[in-house]
């Protein structure tokens, strides 16, 4: 197992109840599970929010120790062909469930099937519903058929709280004997942006270099652009001051190392913290959106984001 799944897997929930937020998505599927039914169930959200795991843990409850008898578990952005669902999928719910009314196929990443496999699995999970209930995981429901979503229960999962996830943290960082002061905790969510799976990956690498981890020890493993630098950088752009600009940005991506995707990213989200008037922040937002369309073009990095600071200085000093 890959070092960054090591902590995923130890610290991920058995059951329902333990899974951070969701609160009302875990009332009604525990309450399927007290039924010992299951409806066919589309789960969509973003990545990291619980999608896999509350499937998981649904099928340890029901089934307990014959879960590999009675649960399939494939990633549908491996293996996203007409063959997959004809041949693994319907080989396995056309079988009779052990000591179970009815077995669990989980696919994962259902979005990336295509429109053919998809209208095979529409078939599958018709002709099998009697003994076979199909759990979809996705990041965007509307590129899942139709007739597929009819035949679903929805759960439209939702992107985790700071304090849901700080709190799964520290229960981490507490059985790990780690000390982790609150300001890493919550640049630890704010790299997350929400992904409980990054977050605890985040925290796993930092626990390596430093069992005292403090921000720094957070910004500097992950090798992204520190947010107070960039706002800094912005701040002498705006009150004119190219030159001091300029040189925290040849800071951050020579003596750091920091790539312009990970720069300018960090702009677009500073921008919302500067004081100045929003005429003046659409419009570097304009310009933001537009040399990040460049550099991704494979323009020069350096001299775009060069030409970046100039313009938001431009637009700085402008008077009304």
């Amino acid at each position: 197992m890959d070092i960054s799944e090591i902590w995923i897997e130890k610290y991920r929930p058995k059951m329902l109840s333990e899974i951070a937020g969701q609160k009302f998505i875990i009332e009604r599927l525990s309450a399927f599970v007290k039924s010992k039914n299951l409806p066919h169930c589309l789960f969509s959200g973003p990545a990291g929010c619980g999608k896999t795991t509350a499937a998981l843990c649904i099928a340890n409850e029901l089934y307990g120790n014959a879960v590999k008898a009675n649960f399939l578990e494939l990633n549908a952005s491996d293996e996203r062909g007409i063959d997959t669902i004809r041949i693994k999928v319907k080989d396995f719910a056309r079988t009779i469930p052990l000591d179970k009314s009815f077995k669990i196929i989980y696919l994962d990443e259902a979005d990336s099937l295509t429109k053919d496999a998809q209208h095979a699995l529409r078939r599958t999970m018709e002709r099998y519903s009697n003994i076979a209930r199909f759990i979809l995981s996705c990041n965007y429901s509307s590129k899942i058929i139709i007739p597929i979503q009819s035949r679903t229960a929805v759960f439209r999962f939702t992107q985790l709280k700071e304090s849901e996830v700080i709190v799964f943290l520290k229960g981490i960082a507490k059985n790990e004997n780690l000390t982790v002061d609150d300001d890493a905790f919550k640049s630890i969510f704010y790299l997350s942006e929400g992904d409980m799976r990054k977050a605890i990956n985040i925290l796993q690498m930092a626990a390596i270099t430093e069992k005292a981890i403090t921000a720094d020890v957070v910004y500097n493993v992950m090798s992204t652009a520190e947010p107070m630098a960039v706002k800094d950088m912005l701040l002498f752009a705006v009150n004119g001051n190219f030159r001091s600009a300029r040189e925290k940005l040849l800071d951050m991506m020579l003596a750091n190392g920091l790539s312009g995707e990970d720069i300018i990213k960090e702009m677009h989200n500073q921008i919302f913290t500067l004081q100045t008037d929003d005429i003046k922040k659409l419009q570097m937002l304009e310009r933001i959106g537009e040399y990040e369309h460049r550099i991704s073009s494979g323009s020069n990095t350096r001299i775009q984001l060069e030409a970046l600071l100039a313009q938001i200085a431009l637009i700085g000093v402008k008077k009304e």
